[in-house]
Formats: C-alpha cells, sequence, structure tokens
C-alpha cells in the first residue's frame, strides 16, 4: 500500500493535552498504528500507509474534540482509543463522553469511559433489574453508585440500600476488637468510600442518621421489603444460591436493582456453589432483568491493571483447557 502523508491543525493548548508527557501517548499511537507523527508550528504531519494514516487522523480528531470539551486526556483515553481504532469504532469516544450521571463533591464529572461503561449505564436507566459483570476496575460498583445518588437527590426513590455478603477475602475479621459494626466495616468500606466521594462525607452522615442511606451486611436483609428504594447489592460472586434467592424476594415497588460482581474473585470456602452463577443461568430470558458483561477493555484504573487482568484470563484459560486434557484422557482411560 502507498505511503501518504496528512496534515491537520492543532492549537498549543490541545496539543500538550492530547501528546502527553514527553509525547508519550504519540508514541503510543505511533507504534500501535505504525506511523510518524511530527509537530511543525501547529501542523501535524502524520506519515504511513493510507489505511493507517487515515486511522489516525480520525484517532486524533477525536482525542482533539474530548479535549475541547474540557478533558483531560489520560492514558487510559489513548489506549481505549486505539482499542477502538482497530474496530474502527474511533466516534464512540465522543458518545461515550456525552453521557454525565453527575458531578462529585469535588465537581468532578462522573461518567461512562468505555462502550460497556455506557451499555450498562443505559440498561440500569432502562431495566429494574441490571446485573454488572465484570473484573476489578469496570467501575461497576462506582457507576451503579452514581446512579444511586443521582435517583435519590432527584426524588426518583426514597432511599438507598447498599449491601455486600460478609466474606472473608483469605484474612479471618473476626478477631478484630469492637462490636459488630466495627468488625463489618470493613467490608463494606469501599461503599463508604465511594459515598463520600460522590456525595460527601456531611451529606452522607445527615441521609444514614435520618435512615436514608443504609449500608449493611447482606443477612440483613433477611425478612424485609424494600419499596421505594434504590438498592445495590456488591461482591455478589460471595453469595450461596440461597442468599441470591433471599435478596431477589426483597424487592418491592418503585425500586431499582443493581447487582455486581466478579464470578473470578469468589471467597465462598471450597466446593461452595456462588449464588451469581445460579441467578445468571436462572434469570438470564426474564424480561426487566439486564445482564451487562464488562470486560478487560473497560477497565478504567491504572493501564497496568488492565494488563493484570488479561494475563489472569489467559492464565485461567490455559489452566481450564489443560484441566479438560486431564479430564478426558482420564475418561478415555476407564473406556478401554
Amino acid at each position: 500500500m502507498a505511503l501518504i502523508t496528512l496534515t491537520m491543525e492543532l492549537s498549543t493548548e490541545h496539543m500538550q493535552n492530547i501528546f502527553g508527557e514527553r509525547d508519550s501517548y504519540i508514541r503510543k499511537i505511533e507504534d500501535d498504528l505504525n506511523v510518524t507523527i511530527v509537530n511543525r508550528d501547529g501542523v501535524i504531519k502524520i506519515s504511513g500507509e493510507e489505511y493507517n494514516a487515515k486511522k489516525a487522523v480520525r484517532l486524533l480528531s477525536e482525542l482533539t474534540e474530548l479535549s475541547k470539551r474540557g478533558n483531560t486526556i489520560h492514558e487510559q483515553n489513548i489506549d481505549y482509543g486505539l482499542t477502538l481504532s482497530k474496530e474502527d469504532k474511533e466516534d464512540m469516544l465522543l458518545k461515550v463522553d456525552s453521557d454525565c450521571i453527575c458531578h462529585t463533591v469535588n465537581g468532578k464529572v462522573v461518567k461512562p469511559m468505555t462502550v460497556g461503561q455506557k451499555n450498562y449505564v443505559d440498561a440500569i436507566r432502562n431495566n429494574m433489574i441490571v446485573f454488572g459483570l465484570g473484573p476489578a476496575g469496570t467501575g461497576k460498583t462506582y457507576l451503579a453508585m452514581a446512579m444511586a445518588i443521582t435517583a435519590f437527590k432527584n426524588e426518583e426513590v426514597g432511599r438507598i440500600i447498599l449491601t455486600r455478603p460478609a466474606i472473608e477475602a483469605g484474612e479471618k475479621l473476626g478477631f478484630l476488637p469492637g462490636d459488630l459494626q466495627s468488625k463489618i466495616d470493613p467490608y463494606l468500606r469501599p461503599l463508604y468510600d465511594a459515598l463520600y466521594q460522590i456525595m460527601g462525607a456531611e451529606s452522607f452522615a445527615k441521609n444514614m442518621e435520618r435512615g436514608l442511606i443504609e449500608v449493611a451486611p447482606l443477612a440483613y436483609m433477611r425478612g424485609r421489603t424494600l419499596d421505594n428504594a434504590y438498592i445495590i447489592l456488591d461482591e455478589a460472586q460471595n453469595c450461596t444460591p440461597a442468599q441470591m434467592k433471599m435478596f431477589l424476594t426483597r424487592i418491592g415497588f418503585q425500586s431499582k436493582v443493581i447487582i455486581t460482581g466478579d464470578s473470578s474473585q469468589k471467597d465462598l470456602p471450597a466446593g461452595t456453589q456462588s449464588g451469581l452463577d445460579v441467578a445468571i443461568r436462572v434469570l438470564k430470558d426474564i424480561d426487566g432483568i439486564s445482564f451487562c458483561n464488562l470486560t478487560a477493555k473497560d477497565v478504567v484504573r491504572h493501564p497496568l491493571v488492565q494488563k493484570i487482568v488479561c494475563a489472569y484470563e489467559d492464565y485461567e484459560k490455559k489452566e481450564n483447557a489443560r484441566e479438560n486434557r486431564k479430564y478426558m484422557q482420564k475418561n478415555n482411560r476407564k473406556a478401554r
């Protein structure tokens, strides 16, 4: 394919945002798309094979528009833009960016950052029960919290209920000093952190004292009917099937439920079936219930987290394949 050179103009303000420190972002685009990008007094020259050069121009144009909207361009934006570029979907960067959920107490905009997250937020708006499934760092809990707080502030619901199963992640907390609340707080800390960041500590404390926001272990849900509430069940992979059924049958009128979990990070005792896995199989065909599967492409933490998630996924696939081979070999020997 013939080599071509394309040009585009870019102001210094946006150039600094898009190029990154020591041009690190632009070097990443060059390496990934196999092009050369040079700045000449505000005129950007992109050289390479025609297909790749045009792809780079489209990506830079999308990033420029993001910058014009007041966004600070991060490495995650570059990585995700390159991922979309491989699918010829660079324009999705702007479509995702247009959906503002709310603002934190510091004025930071809370919005989906990937197509998967945008689909997740849309599913929450359009369904009574949503399962947010995927690896760490995909924003499952944080976006659910943002949607809950926004609905609460808009008086769409009368209260927020946040719950998690109290299962140890390898450590035993029963020997910690203090009363029951002190012992269960470590399980619920991630939920408190999100509430503080989005709602503010003072507003959270006031609404908590009035009973309008409740953060409690899953076991506390038994025997209740949860009407007019936004209910979030976090870390649902650590529920037993009985707990999941108990939780789902608590839901009352004018309520919305979000269930988040990562089936690859179960902390249940060996041999115990996950209530999340069972619910996915049992409820998959029911109208009004949506299942959103987020992937490593939707990880919005440090770029290294995405690589870690991918590495574990590859490892687990190989291990599963190896176990399947061993199982087949064992059965074949028995058959002889």
